[in-house]
């Protein structure tokens, strides 16, 4: 396993923060990359981008957990955040890349040189959780991705560390996720208590596509 503290733009926000790891939790899934793909995708996926076509590569969504049996007693307090978080709930495979990457959001707060001390955990300390439903080219669904009506904040302007409630209004949906730091969401609001000026994407996911909605809230 690797892991970096610089990343590019991310289909899936799945991204490890620094500061979910410095408040003791992470609370999502988190994205990672093998280095070849098949055309096939699992939800939340909805493409591939396949560089193989062995049919042992992976597809797009195939979700891991790290097995409960792993011990992570030796390692620091904070990558055992993110050892924790993958035993809860696992990871999902979002691009092509290094085989076993993690994707971080950048922070230079990141130790690099604790992080690397993940490269002892392999693949092997994994197991599949999710392949169904694989959609390929031979029973790819069609239709109309998901729509969403309205993505809106009860403030848009507050003082840092006040409640702020998102709401949406989406149809067409199996699979919500705001971010950044809520994750995937079942309802159709969550409360957010941003600390400093912040865009919260809404992304609204199903077998046919995916919308995504932003809104800006203003810290003063």
């Amino acid at each position: 396993m690797d892991f970096s503290r610089r990343s590019g733009p991310a289909d899936f926000p799945g991204l490890a923060r620094y500061d979910e790891v410095a408040s003791g939790q992470i609370n999502h899934a988190l994205r990672f990359t093998l280095q070849s793909s098949q055309a096939a995708f699992i939800p939340p996926a909805s493409h591939w981008a396949a560089n193989s076509t062995n049919a042992l590569a992976a597809p797009m969504g195939m979700r891991l957990r790290l097995k409960a049996s792993v011990d992570i007693s030796s390692f620091s307090t904070a990558n055992q955040v993110i050892l924790n978080a993958l035993k809860k709930y696992g990871m999902i495979m979002a691009d092509n890349g290094s085989s076993m990457y993690i994707s971080g959001a950048p922070d230079d707060n990141w130790n690099n040189s604790d992080l690397h001390n993940l490269g002892s955990i392999t693949a092997a300390d994994f197991e599949v959780i999710q392949m169904t439903p694989l959609y390929t080219a031979a029973n790819i669904p069609t239709g109309a991705n998901p729509s969403i009506a309205s993505f809106t904040a009860n403030s848009q302007l507050v003082s840092a560390g006040t409640p702020v409630m998102l709401s949406w209004n989406v149809t067409g949906a199996s699979y919500v996720i705001v971010s950044p730091g809520v994750g995937a969401v079942r309802g159709t609001s969550v409360s957010v208590m941003p600390t400093q000026s912040t865009t919260y994407t809404l992304y609204v996911t199903n077998a046919f596509g995916r919308s995504t909605a932003t809104i800006n809230i203003t810290v003063h």
